[in-house]
């Protein structure tokens, strides 16, 4: 293929580009890879979970976060080297209690899929990617904004290279390959504690591996590991630059890197639908485009 390659990441907030896929993302930008995330909310109902983080007025003012939260981003994506645009959607928040209580009225998680789907099936006619990555169905984790995202990656992907869907969104793309993004599944968190046990150090991951049941048939799910050890440093700098959300000195930076790069130096992902012939395993999103 000679044109330039290009990657579309959907994502539910502001930081979900920098704590998943962010290694490969950084790889394919070095590479000249045309890489886009598309931001479905602002993040305004996210807490802050850095207990570090100090900003003039965020007491006073709790509404405040909306804005830093897109301050953050822009920071995040110029480390990372790609575009982005935000969908517009509120953010649904993290339900709380039991039972949990109703979602916010006219909150992303609670629009239809064809309506929340218009702005993402325009953006990719737009931008023409070759490979979308969105989450699964479970939405990585169940946050309501994860689960509504994974419906309307999935939807758009069907509808932007459909000519009858959506008219009014531009000429029609059909993006070639879909794939789910796998960042946290247990076999690599297990490889992680283990290696930091052997070297005597302690693993942050030993009261949740406790809780976490072995799913051998999800994690027969990934099939295409994408090396990119060498962008762990590129990824560190973008979650740190999200400072309301990322702890620096939290469970995320707990385990040196060298650690990481020698159990784990790929970042995974689920190949959902290709519309080039190509063969798993993969080690590139691209596989069956280059």
């Amino acid at each position: 293929m000679a044109e330039r390659l290009r990657l579309m990441h959907v994502h539910a907030h502001p930081d979900d580009e920098s704590s998943k896929g962010a290694a490969s993302t950084a790889r394919y930008v070095a590479e000249g890879v045309d890489v886009h995330v598309a931001t479905c909310t602002g993040g305004e109902r996210g807490s802050i979970l850095n207990p570090s983080f100090k900003h003039p007025g965020i007491e006073d003012n709790p509404e405040l976060i909306g804005e830093i939260r897109r301050e953050e981003m822009v920071r995040a994506r110029e480390i990372l080297g790609v575009t982005q645009d935000w969908l517009g959607f509120a953010d649904s928040g993290w339900p709380e209690g039991d039972p949990k209580p109703p979602l916010p009225e006219g909150c992303f998680a609670l629009l239809s899929v064809e309506e929340a789907a218009k702005p993402l099936v325009a953006l990719m006619r737009s931008f023409r990617p070759h490979v979308v990555t969105t989450y699964d169905e479970n939405g990585g984790y169940p946050h309501p904004d994860h689960i509504m995202c994974h419906k309307i990656g999935v939807a758009a992907f069907e509808a932007a290279g459909d000519p009858e869907a959506y008219p009014d969104c531009g000429e029609h793309w059909q993006p070639k390959k879909l794939y789910y993004q796998h960042g946290f599944n247990r076999a690599r968190t297990l490889a992680v504690h283990e290696e930091m046990l052997r070297r005597g150090l302690e693993s942050p991951y030993t009261d949740r591996l406790k809780d976490w049941k072995a799913d051998p048939e999800h994690d027969a799910r990934v099939t295409t590991r994408v090396p990119c050890s060498d962008y762990f440093g590129v990824r560190d700098r973008a979650l740190l630059a999200h400072a309301t959300q990322i702890d620096p000195d939290g469970w995320w930076f707990a385990v040196p890197e060298d650690v990481q790069a020698a159990v784990w130096p790929t970042e995974d992902f689920e190949l959902v639908h290709s519309h080039v012939p190509t063969q798993v395993p993969e080690d590139d999103l691209f596989a069956g485009l280059r």
